[in-house]
């Protein structure tokens, strides 16, 4: 015969284990379910982008965040853009030339102009669909993808509706960084073998992910561009840091600008300077002690957490409040053109 004691303990694990299932039930119910999709699209240069997206099902999507990816890396496998997909937002990538599945030699940026217009492009297409027209629209630029994000901010000022800056590359870090005289040899090189790699660089695997696990998937990923930099790239990285550095009061946009405070590849006082010195009214800077580089994918699982909760919040506060904005900015725009229209009648 079981004793009663014995008989408590069995109920007191069902009534956990339950509780636990119900918990879990619940849970996957309210987390919105993503589809994930990807294509090809022709730049005007004749190359095969890979264009990916990833989309709240059966619920319209709360805002648009388009993503610029890092040097070396791609949209479609790497970044952990799924989570903010589930909090509900429409989530596009661009595999830039020559880095992920897009066509180009892989790591070799010939013109940083090249991958502005190119993103511009695509992500203006995407802004302007129908259903898209009254959507917030984000830029969201990871190391060397916060100044594409920049960089497109500077090319259409009053276009987007904010910025989140992770790690951006405003400034590489002096260690990472060619001195004077490599710098000047490069710009004289790279005219004459732009692809080579013969770039003196460390390790940016190594600098940039705090994880081992995510260092051996970033290596063992194909599509991810391992080996020195290739001269035209190091190049036009230098010269695109240099001139965003140099005009950081210009930045006018919101934005959200997170940088660890261990990170040794891009420069931690620049995003402190942008803070302080960017035209903006609305800017928020975080900084998180003890992490790294990869602030999207290369830290313990806990930081990923912080990193990510902070920029949901920071985007459910700005689409709330700009929602109201558009709708108002769409309804004087018909204003304005039932006024024109009517006025040529009149004439």
């Amino acid at each position: 015969m079981v004793s009663p004691s014995l008989k408590l303990s069995y109920l007191l694990i069902l009534y956990y284990v339950l509780t636990f299932l119900l918990f879990f039930v619940c849970l996957q119910e309210n987390e919105t379910e993503v589809k994930y999709e990807e294509e090809f699209t022709l730049n005007s240069r004749g190359m095969q982008l890979l264009a990916s997206r990833w989309v709240p099902q059966n619920e319209a999507p709360k805002a648009l965040v388009f993503i610029c990816h890092g040097y070396a890396i791609e949209c479609s496998i790497t970044l952990n853009t799924t989570r903010l997909a589930k909090a509900g937002y429409a989530v596009y990538g661009l595999d830039y030339e020559g880095h992920g599945k897009s066509d180009g030699l892989q790591g070799f940026v010939n013109s940083f102009d090249d991958v502005i217009n190119d993103c511009s492009n695509y992500f203006n297409t995407i802004c302007e669909k129908t259903e898209n027209k009254k959507r917030m629209r984000y830029l969201l630029g990871e190391s060397m993808g916060g100044a594409v994000a920049l960089l497109l901010h500077r090319k259409m000022p009053q276009y987007w509706n904010g910025a989140i800056l992770v790690a951006p590359m405003c400034k590489i870090a002096d260690d990472m960084r060619p001195n004077t005289m490599m710098v000047s040899l490069l710009s004289a090189l790279c005219k004459v073998v732009p692809t080579w790699r013969i770039v003196p660089a460390l390790d940016i695997i190594d600098l940039a992910f705090k994880v081992p696990q995510v260092r051996e998937q970033i290596r063992g990923n194909p599509y991810c561009y391992k080996g020195r930099p290739r001269l035209k790239t190091a190049y036009e990285l230098v010269r695109v840091s240099t001139e965003i550095e140099q005009r950081l009061n210009e930045v006018s946009l919101p934005f959200l600008v997170l940088h660890g405070e261990e990170d040794k590849v891009t420069d931690k006082s620049v995003s402190n300077e942008l803070y302080d010195v960017a035209s903006s009214l609305d800017k928020t800077i975080k900084m998180y002690p003890g992490m790294w580089h990869g602030l999207l994918y290369g830290e313990p699982i806990e930081n990923l957490n912080i990193v990510f909760s902070d920029i949901i919040n920071w985007l459910e506060e700005k689409s709330q409040y700009g929602n109201t904005i558009i709708e108002t900015e769409h309804k004087e725009q018909m204003e304005d053109s039932l006024f024109v229209n009517g006025s040529k009648q009149d004439c």
